[in-house]
């Protein structure tokens, strides 16, 4: 049921319109539009049916008439059906014309199409206001000097129109930080299309990313336009990238350099002016010194790049991120859970968090469902993994980094090897090339290798 505003002055109209016309609606009448006017300043509706008044008397009284009916759709109606006056209320503002004499379906129809036009609108605008607070990079949790660097790069970043790669560990926020990035710049009002590059078979990936023509394979009925041509102007953000196929890499390349490709199945050259992130948790230098990775393609996403910090590494976030999720789980599931125990918060923090922030807002979530008072205790946090001991400054105690503990490899075998690297590749079971690459990261050096050279 809608509430109708209608703005009619003839007494056997208004019984039509209350009798068969708009049956199950609640509906208010004026007389004329200036008392309509007065109507709207105080009460709200969800839609107008006018009357115009005759032609002598124009239509100047109509923008201020619409903007007291706010977000209501209006219906106008009129005894003639002069061509200029009905394209000049169009162009005011009003969402329908009918003239009279109509039949009765005839007006309910345009009432049904104003409260469907009035849907829409309520829900873009909704989706709008939250896309607006989701991305707005002044709600992040950036508590420690490492995210506040990281913030502030995205923030730069987000102002030029240059291909970004983020890596980072899984869960760390490289999906959301893109979806910043492209809502902060100057193609937000465009597409934002997502593409997870490790949960599509590759057969169904080059499809998915540059579309298919009818007939391409078996199964392709019509022509369908891929990813790459749908977020023209916008911005792509293919995850995983380090998943993707030679095949797939040699295409991927060509659209950076030329942003052109062809649907697959079709030969007609496409243009879609895009940005592309990339993000990966993998190390790409180590799959382009092994070859699985093309090195030309590294470099084109490789042009401005961010590093995003694991969730142990930015301990100063714990506690403020743990409110804000706590906030938007209780929001969520509609619990009152205000607050976590000082043992809570102790396990957080001395916990290393191998999943990052997406581990972390699920323990959230879990803990929050199975607490029953108003602070979340010990007994309702479940982790899987052994909680790290304290040292005496409180900090995490970690028993030996893993760059420490490759650096140790690499010294053992190629002190086994007597510092030949070919040698010392064959005994890690990697090849010399990602030897050689180990050994430049971390600066490894000996007098002899100009021998062996």
């Amino acid at each position: 049921m809608a509430r109708l505003l209608v703005v009619e002055q003839r007494q056997e109209i208004r019984k039509i319109y209350s009798d068969e016309t708009f049956s199950g609606h609640e509906v208010t009448f004026s007389p004329d539009y200036r008392s309509a006017h007065a109507v709207l300043n105080k009460e709200a509706f969800d839609a107008v049916v006018l009357d115009l008044p005759p032609a002598s008397e124009g239509l100047d009284f109509l923008p201020k008439f619409l903007e007291a009916a706010a977000n209501a759709p209006v219906i106008a109606t009129s005894e003639t059906g002069e061509p200029k006056r009905i394209v000049q209320a169009i162009k005011l503002g009003v969402f329908d014309f009918i003239v009279k004499p109509y039949e009765a379906g005839k007006m309910k129809v345009a009432v049904d199409h104003a409260m469907e036009n009035l849907s829409l609108k309520n829900e873009i605008d909704y989706h709008r206001r939250q896309q607006d607070v989701v991305y707005d990079m002044d709600r992040i949790v950036a508590a420690s000097p490492v995210m506040q660097n990281t913030i502030s790069m995205i923030r730069k970043l987000a102002l030029t129109d240059s291909t970004i790669l983020m890596t980072g560990e899984t869960g760390t926020g490289k999906s959301f930080l893109s979806g910043c990035i492209h809502f902060n710049s100057q193609r937000k009002s465009k597409a934002f299309v997502t593409i997870n590059c490790a949960n599509i078979p590759e057969a169904l990936l080059e499809s998915e990313l540059f579309g298919h023509e009818a007939g391409a394979f078996t199964g392709a009925y019509k022509a369908r336009a891929g990813r790459l041509e749908q977020a023209n102007g916008g911005t792509v953000f293919l995850d995983e990238i380090g998943e993707l196929s030679p095949a797939l890499q040699a295409k991927l390349l060509r659209v950076l350099e030329e942003k052109a490709f062809e649907r697959l199945g079709g030969n007609r050259t496409i243009h879609s002016d895009i940005r592309i992130i990339a993000a990966t948790n993998r190390n790409l230098e180590e799959q382009v010194a092994d070859g699985s990775f093309r090195q030309d393609l590294y470099y084109r996403i490789n042009v401005l790049r961010i590093q995003l910090p694991a969730l142990r590494e930015r301990l100063e976030c714990i506690e403020p991120l743990a409110a804000y999720l706590l906030d938007k789980v209780c929001r969520s599931v509609r619990k009152r859970v205000k607050a976590f125990s000082p043992a809570v918060l102790d396990i957080f923090k001395r916990y290393s968090w191998p999943g990052n922030i997406r581990e972390f807002s699920n323990t959230i979530e879990r803990a929050v469902l199975l607490e029953d008072g108003p602070v979340v205790r010990a007994e309702n946090v479940m982790i899987n993994e052994p909680i790290l001991p304290r040292s005496r400054n409180g900090d995490h105690q970690i028993s030996q980094n893993l760059s420490d503990q490759e650096l140790n490899l690499i010294l053992e075998a190629l002190e086994k090897s007597l510092w030949i690297q070919k040698d010392a590749a064959r005994l890690l079971g990697v090849t010399p090339r990602v030897l050689h690459y180990k050994i430049k990261k971390y600066g490894i050096t000996h007098a002899r290798w100009y021998k062996n050279k």
